[in-house]
């Protein structure tokens, strides 16, 4: 099967593909399940701080004041665990944690340690241990070609075997196994950071289409946003191009179509989603404003997964990660910059939750990466290999050589599959 190899303009233009291994995995069947796996890629950099905060740290306030989540504010956090508290745009991932069927892993990050969205996102995708243009495949497409079909159970009545949700397949997905395609109706709006990455792509390669960019963007900071869109007193983005509820929308129908396939009898049993939006600069908006809108996009999007999944919701694990974190401190245009580590959000019915998982580094400047970044304390391929070889019972080897090679010291993260 060809293989479509997407240039970096393409990759901005997608939005989401939804893949899948044709077979359920052999040994999953001998034990009488039959798992499904969905992958939801935040592109951006989420904000890991402002997603899930730790309101116990002494530090926490000072940090971030008038920005930082509070259990006693105004729109008060979600409580956890104690020490954690959840953005309150996320009442039902707050749900799901309480009910056992979530769990957070904080401080997490890959082992990039730059600030390039091309480059972490082609790490976080890839599965390597830095960035390349060796990358033609990624770590979820690889994990599947190391399992064995089960005894033919296809992904559909007619032996099709090539599925995607969006224009361009994520890299995470890519490779030697075959991929189901789908476009929806609904294509996203281009998001704020999408149009960032543009303007710094075109700077180098055509400045002319740069500055006519530039031009839109400086329009666009002039132009009202829609009355819905924002709370009074509250600024804009930098681009007003797509409202909140155009995101919102899209983000329930790729992802609750992505749940209808993998819940099918005869659909897929593995698939992966990119949602774009998450690069916050500026006017983060942690409680009234564009985060929190986005985050309570992502929530209604794990509703429609949770609700469209039906019965087999009990064996499904959904990951929600992204490529780095934010700075631990708020910018002096009310955003945050590229950071380090972050949070992963995992939910579903199979896993072992209602914990946050993390080693707290804490956040005094001397604690801080660099002195600027929340630190990283977890590999996210570790919680990516534990739920792999747990979930979908790919071998411990393959993981280390193959699925992420060379991260022998990432070791499987235990327990967090019921």
């Amino acid at each position: 099967m060809a293989i479509h190899q997407a240039t970096r303009r393409e990759l901005l233009a997608g939005s989401g593909a939804l893949f899948a291994w044709a077979f359920v995995p052999k040994l999953a069947r001998a034990e009488g399940r039959d798992p499904r796996f969905l992958t939801i890629v935040l592109r951006g950099a989420l904000d890991g701080l402002a997603a899930v905060a730790p309101v116990g740290d002494p530090d926490w306030i000072r940090l971030r004041g008038d920005n930082a989540l509070k259990l006693d504010g105004a729109t008060p956090a979600l409580p956890l665990d104690g020490f954690f508290a959840l953005n309150p745009a996320m009442p039902n991932l707050h749900r799901l944690y309480h009910a056992g069927q979530a769990i957070v892993v904080h401080a997490v990050a890959t082992p990039y340690r730059e600030r390039s969205h091309f480059d972490g996102q082609d790490v976080l995708e890839s599965g390597l241990p830095r960035p390349g243009r060796a990358a033609e495949s990624g770590w979820l497409n690889r994990a599947l070609t190391r399992l064995e079909p089960g005894d033919g159970v296809r992904v559909s009545a007619n032996g099709q075997r090539t599925f995607a949700v969006g224009p361009v397949t994520p890299l995470v997905v890519r490779g030697q196994a075959p991929v189901l395609s789908w476009v929806p109706p609904r294509l996203p709006p281009v998001s704020d950071d999408t149009t960032s990455r543009l303007l710094d792509l075109y700077r180098h390669t055509d400045p002319t289409l740069a500055r006519v960019l530039e031009e839109r963007i400086s329009l666009a900071a002039l132009a009202p946003d829609a009355p819905s869109d924002r709370k009074p007193g509250e600024m804009a983005p930098v681009v007003q191009i797509g409202n909140i509820s155009q995101v919102r929308a899209y983000f329930a129908e790729a992802a609750g179509a992505a749940a209808r396939y993998l819940a099918s009898p005869d659909g897929p049993r593995v698939g992966a989603l990119a949602l774009d939006g998450w690069d916050t600069h500026v006017n983060e908006g942690v409680v009234n404003g564009r985060l929190s809108q986005l985050l309570g996009a992502l929530d209604a999007a794990l509703a429609a997964v949770e609700a469209n999944m039906g019965a087999a919701w009990s064996q499904t694990v959904v990951t929600l990660i992204t490529e780095f974190g934010r700075t631990a401190r708020i910018n002096g245009n009310l955003g945050t910059d590229h950071g380090t580590a972050t949070v992963a959000l995992l939910v579903g019915g199979a896993l072992k939750g209602g914990r946050v998982v993390a080693d707290w580094p804490g956040l005094k400047e001397p604690d801080l990466h660099e002195k600027r970044d929340l630190k990283a304390t977890i590999d996210l391929r570790a919680v990516l290999k534990g739920l792999l070889r747990d979930h979908l019972r790919v071998d411990d080897r393959a993981l280390a050589a193959d699925v992420f090679p060379d991260s022998q010291d990432a070791i499987a993260m235990e327990g967090l599959v019921g």
